[in-house]
């Protein structure tokens, strides 16, 4: 991995997006990095394709993390800060479910499965915005009066259980909550916090120039949501005033139905 000289550089905003692949996190590190930051990925498996390209391309950290254990959690933001400096932006972008959990009815869903998925999803996010909280309270205020922003992508099932997907929704709406609890907690002290439930497939762009997805087919007419706009979504919640901070923002094609 490519080592950056911080003596030669200007002082920049840092941003960790915990979960790696081509759509979401891959969309938001170009567009962070494109705006002056200095942007670090964490995966299970930092050495994907999409990932490593980022780095080439625009200079971004890959660091290898389980965002399910807590030590890798603190041993990740310890790194980050030891190699770039303290993240005032932190994007938490794990879906969190395993195989054989997908389309499970109550009675069949394994409960080893379920709570995997609690762990990934849900658990994960607890660790990933509890490690950032206690790094950004020790942020000097900005301009605005914020000391950073934490970003978490939740689904449809935040909004809504449904059928055969009863351990994704309790991870989902898990993830809420905590969102919920910390923003209430933490805005007052300079944190931005949001909940973001994406209520659509994500159609990221294939080497062909399409958009798709890897059960809904390829993007017609924009009827997938495209993670390059998420990622501008994302960017515009870190620069609001504190005078309008949103806290829950639904994103969803125009022709989706809901």
């Amino acid at each position: 991995m490519t080592q950056s000289n911080r003596e030669t550089q200007p002082l920049q905003d840092v941003a960790l997006v915990v979960g790696g692949g081509p759509g979401i996190s891959s969309s938001c590190a170009r567009l962070f990095a494109e705006n002056g930051m200095r942007v670090c990925v964490a995966a299970r498996n930092p050495d994907k394709a999409a990932l490593e390209t980022l780095e080439k391309t625009h200079d971004v950290r890959r660091y290898a993390c389980d965002a399910s254990e807590p030590a890798a959690v603190a041993q990740l933001f310890g790194n980050v800060v030891r190699d770039v400096g303290t993240p005032r932006l932190v994007v938490h972008n794990i879906d969190g479910r395993v195989p054989g959990i997908f389309r499970k009815g109550v009675i069949e869903a394994d409960p080893v499965l379920a709570l995997e998925t609690l762990r990934n999803s849900a658990f994960s996010a607890f660790l990933v915005g509890q490690q950032a909280a206690r790094l950004m309270l020790g942020n000097e205020p900005d301009a605005n009066g914020a000391r950073g922003t934490i970003i978490f992508t939740n689904a449809s099932a935040a909004l809504k259980g449904f059928p055969s997907s009863g351990a994704f929704a309790m991870a989902c709406q898990a993830k809420s909550g905590l969102a919920q609890s910390m923003a209430r907690e933490l805005m007052p002290q300079g944190i931005h916090v949001a909940n973001v439930p994406i209520d659509a497939a994500i159609g990221w762009t294939q080497e062909d120039g399409t958009r798709a997805h890897r059960l809904a087919g390829t993007t017609v007419d924009d009827n997938m949501a495209d993670p390059v706009h998420i990622a501008k979504t994302y960017l515009q919640l870190h620069q609001q005033h504190r005078s309008t901070w949103a806290f829950e923002v639904v994103l969803r094609p125009w022709v989706e139905k809901w």
